[in-house]
């Protein structure tokens, strides 16, 4: 099993990141700001436009530790690799399920049943312990609609038709978002997903956490020696992870949207976590991407019991506990590969 390390955040855009040693060390304008031993770190996540020596991306490949470029917004620019880790014979079948429909849909469909079961106990969880602060019946009515979803999930053989079911899944469940939002009004009112750009400050923190998520499912997926870039439900795309986008479908509702509805109703966020501009467009602030990257490592060491496992394991596993039971599935170790279903 896969330790739950540290993963090393750099907020600050002007840092450059080298190595001394066995340590990662920090630098602007050419003077140390902080140092790290390498040994400790599990992933690092620069959102510095500086960049790292070629020294460090080597040891980070040398030593399996995750290492990723996004812009100061979140956007995910690029990640260091080294040798592709795995069996062969599973990355080949991974691409033989993938160019294959049938067999494709059949993971698939697991993957957005899962997506839509979390997605309505998301909803359940909000009705249950904030029966008088919402509006139940909405609420009670969109968990309805989900749960009629699922058997048609379930039996879905048409990658397309399951494409379908998903977005009108979706639609259904950002359509009562705002009613889970208990936070001040109007700043966290939520109307709509928006992307890219986020026009408003929930958009802005899902589009960020979800960016963070699919690095996490990236890094997992290549733990177990899968090809992120080959997926199921998302189809290839030059420069598209579409296997740690499929893997995170399942995990959106659980462990982004309800981290994100967290830091919301307990007021951990405030206006001045975001820079809104004049056209409209709202992002993260510097503080904010802090504060909602401290508070992410904190939720990552919480403990669940794994519904399929039934073993006791940190949010932070997840990923990486259903990047290996797909390539167990993939495998035929196992007859169907297994959602996370959270509760």
């Amino acid at each position: 099993m896969k330790h739950l390390l540290n993963t090393l955040f750099v907020t600050t855009e002007d840092i450059y990141l080298s190595l001394d040693g066995e340590n990662v060390v920090a630098n602007q304008d050419r003077k140390e700001l902080a140092r790290h031993p390498l040994h400790t770190l599990e992933g690092i996540v620069s959102f510095s436009y500086s960049g790292a020596s070629p020294a460090l991306m080597g040891a980070c490949a040398e030593r399996n530790v995750s290492l990723a470029f996004c812009t100061p917004r979140g956007r995910f620019l690029a990640r260091t690799t080294g040798k592709s880790t795995g069996n062969v014979l599973l990355r080949r079948t991974q691409y033989r399920v993938a160019d294959d429909p049938g067999p494709a849909c059949r993971i698939a469909r697991n993957m957005v049943f899962g997506k839509v079961y979390n997605a309505r106990w998301s909803i359940e969880r909000t009705r249950r312990d904030h029966s008088l602060r919402v509006d139940a019946a909405q609420l009670s009515e969109a968990s309805a609609h989900l749960k009629g979803l699922l058997p048609q999930i379930a039996e879905e053989t048409s990658l397309d038709s399951l494409r379908g079911l998903e977005g009108a899944g979706a639609t259904v469940y950002f359509g009562v978002f705002d009613q889970m939002i208990l936070g001040e009004k109007p700043l966290f009112s939520f109307h709509t997903r928006s992307r890219r750009p986020p026009m408003d400050p929930v958009n802005a923190v899902l589009s960020f956490l979800y960016s963070i998520l699919a690095n996490d499912c990236v890094s997992a997926l290549e733990s177990v020696g899968l090809d992120a870039y080959v997926g199921f439900l998302h189809r290839d795309r030059p420069g598209r992870t579409s296997l740690a986008l499929d893997l995170m479908e399942e995990l959106r509702p659980c462990l982004a949207d309800r981290f994100v509805l967290t830091l919301i109703n307990h007021r951990t966020l405030t206006k001045q976590s975001f820079d809104i501009r004049e056209n409209g467009v709202v992002l993260l602030s510097d503080s904010g991407r802090r504060t909602v990257l401290k508070h992410w490592q904190e939720r990552k060491r919480g403990i669940i019991t794994h519904p399929y496992l039934q073993e006791k394991i940190p949010w932070g596993l997840v990923p990486y506990v259903q990047a290996l039971l797909l390539a167990r599935y993939l495998r035929e170790d196992l007859d169907a590969y297994p959602p996370f279903l959270w509760k």
